[in-house]
């Protein structure tokens, strides 16, 4: 196992109003799905902040299920959870990197996510991560999604002032789409 004492983690954020998390999660292998959801509602309730989870037939369905959710504006932010252990096909490969990859996206459009789907090559390996009293990455997810919350509302100011330029001093490299100049 790898050493953990050179990482940088960061303090998890205090927010006010206290945020409402969707925690998503694909639970195909169960001990280990109830052991990151586990991690997640501690690291949630530990910071004040609420949450509703859902489950989902497999982590190529939390994608989707994350982006049908966020159209409900109901959430600020969102956790995906779930484990893929690799097997004898490339179906591993498939699952690890489309389901990585659609959440990325979702990132990209402005949704608040942290990623907690697990991606082991043993059941052991699953266990250790999805154990809320050792790696706790159910948890680690959920403080992802915090973390970014908290990105959204320091910049949302910005946004609901109608700010829409860039203030003096700022360079936009790509000219402001709302000018029609690119």
């Amino acid at each position: 196992m790898a050493s953990h004492e050179d990482h940088g983690i960061l303090p998890v954020p205090t927010l006010s109003p206290a945020p409402h998390l969707l925690v998503v999660c694909a639970p195909f292998y169960r001990k280990i799905a109830d052991g990151l959801i586990a991690g997640a509602k501690g690291a949630l309730e530990a910071a004040g902040a609420t949450c509703e989870v859902i489950e989902v037939p497999g982590a190529l369905e939390i994608p989707t299920a994350i982006r049908l959710a966020a159209r409900a504006r109901r959430y600020d932010g969102f956790v995906a959870l779930g484990c893929v252990i690799r097997g004898e096909t490339t179906h591993y490969e498939t699952v690890c990197n489309d389901s990585s990859r659609g959440l990325t996206l979702l990132g990209l459009e402005g949704i608040c996510l942290g990623n907690g789907i697990l991606t082991c090559e043993t059941m052991e390996q699953a266990e250790v991560r999805a154990d809320p009293a050792a790696m706790n990455k159910g948890g680690a997810a959920a403080e992802a999604a915090l973390h970014l919350v908290a990105l959204d509302r320091r910049f949302a100011p910005a946004r609901a002032a109608g700010r829409d330029r860039a203030p003096e001093g700022e360079i936009l490299l790509a000219g402001d789409p709302r000018d029609g100049v690119a």
